[in-house]
């Protein structure tokens, strides 16, 4: 083998496994876990080629305070809570993560799981 080839095949392999390293990291290393909740005003799929479910929360009675999250697809569950609980008051359980992809969602915020919770604001 020719001393161009093994350098192309050294390179390639290379770029291949830093690639798959790369991926395997931001997949499985949370950079934060944590709870938030709040008012639910929306949620909803975006993106032209690939769509994605991506959802906001109201932190404040003013709404002064948004926290945007992502969804992703192979977390049904969750995604049914949240069109049911629309506009009401959330606890959501979620992971941060250090980057994403454009296939994954828009945040870093990816949502667990999805709890009716009771309005500090309001008493029902």
């Amino acid at each position: 083998m020719s001393k161009f080839k093994k350098v192309l095949l050294y390179s390639t392999l290379f770029i291949v496994l830093f690639m798959a390293g790369y991926f395997t990291f931001v997949y499985y290393v949370p950079y934060s876990e944590g709870i938030r909740s709040g008012e639910l005003i929306k949620i909803s799929t975006k993106g032209y080629v690939v769509k994605t479910w991506e959802g906001e929360i109201s932190q404040g009675i003013s709404g002064a305070q948004i926290f945007s999250f992502s969804v992703m697809d192979n977390n049904p569950e969750a995604i049914e809570k949240l069109k049911e609980l629309q506009g009401q008051y959330v606890k959501v359980e979620y992971v941060e993560r250090y980057r994403t992809f454009f296939w994954w969602g828009d945040t870093r915020y990816f949502i667990k799981n999805v709890y009716a919770e009771k309005s500090p604001h309001f008493n029902n």
